[in-house]
């Protein structure tokens, strides 16, 4: 039997649901008619949560690649490496875009740099105070904004916390506007880092620019064996690629019949029973019991159904 059609046992798809995470950001392509992005438009990373910002620059600011810049953000004016040119942005909206206020002087990386160098003190700080109250919260990390006196503290937790008299006791230390963010395990993970099962960085570390919606749906279509094992990654939910795959299968299967089609060849009834969209191969299996593997290019649409025509294309059998 060959060997391009996977035959693993599968989990039970409830279980399975529980790897989606309907906390992703869950962009899509945008698809917003006649809008044309601003240029030249540039893409920029905060260094400390790896999260991409698109930006327009002053008419009299030209940026350069790894130049660092001020710009707004979501949590308040911060520092931001420019990563170069965006010429073609995906999965973004205009109302995404920020303009860049001015590039970063030296005061402000001097700054930078000594805010940098209190994350640990900060760190020990904020453990003692959610020992004290007994809070079950785990730190992630610790953000100094340079543009306002502002510290960031993201922790993840099991449940809702009440942290307000947290708030409160940080903010007699710190002398500073404190802001607490629950985070998730995708959230933790793309803040943390760590080498994915394939052996590289994770997607959501150095890759991609918003944690993307990740269904089971994804991984069955593109032929992949349900074993959570397989298809999570360190986090616990679903593997960020399959997201990023999923309209390179979409693309591929296009102008080949899909799994379930039936129709009739050599005076026989068939079924396709797998379609592997890479290797173009697509295994039917007939009412006498005949398993074939027949290429995509053997399948012809005409009026509305699949027609099996061999003259254009090869067959073999599983077993040769």
């Amino acid at each position: 039997m060959s060997d391009i059609f996977e035959t693993e046992t599968d989990e039970d798809e409830a279980e399975l649901k529980e790897l989606e995470d309907s906390d992703a950001d869950g962009y899509e392509d945008y698809a917003g008619g006649s809008y044309v992005f601003p240029h030249p438009l540039y893409r920029l990373k905060l260094d400390y949560s790896s999260e991409a910002i698109y930006a327009t620059a002053p008419k009299n600011l030209t940026l350069k690649p790894g130049d660092r810049v001020l710009l707004p953000t979501r949590y308040g004016s911060d520092l931001a490496r420019n990563l170069g040119k965006s010429e073609n942005p995906v999965g973004i909206r205009p109302s995404d875009l920020v303009e860049v206020i001015r590039l970063a002087t030296p005061k402000d990386i001097e700054k930078y740099e000594e805010l940098e160098s209190q994350v640990q003190q900060a760190g020990e700080v904020f453990r003692d105070k959610v020992k004290k109250h007994g809070l079950a919260m785990k730190l992630i990390a610790i953000h100094f904004l340079v543009g306002e006196p502002k510290v960031l503290f993201f922790f993840s937790s099991d449940s809702r916390v009440d942290f307000r008299e947290l708030v409160k006791d940080l903010v007699a230390v710190f002398k500073m506007r404190i802001e607490l963010r629950q985070i998730g395990v995708r959230d933790e993970s793309r803040i943390t880092g760590g080498l994915g099962i394939c052996g590289r960085p994770f997607c959501c570390h150095c890759i991609s620019e918003k944690l993307p919606s990740v269904s089971i749906r994804m991984a069955k279509e593109q032929n992949l064996s349900l074993n959570s094992s397989k298809i999570s990654g360190q986090c616990g939910r679903l593997l960020c690629c399959l997201s990023y795959e999923s309209k390179v299968y979409e693309d591929a299967k296009r102008g080949m019949p899909p799994d379930g089609t039936k129709f009739f060849w050599d005076d026989t009834a068939f079924r396709v029973t797998a379609v592997n969209a890479i290797t173009k191969m697509l295994q039917i299996t007939g009412a006498d019991g005949r398993v074939l593997e027949v290429q995509a290019g053997c399948f012809k649409k005409t009026g509305g159904k699949w027609k099996l025509d061999l003259n254009v294309g090869e067959f073999e059998s599983p077993d040769d």
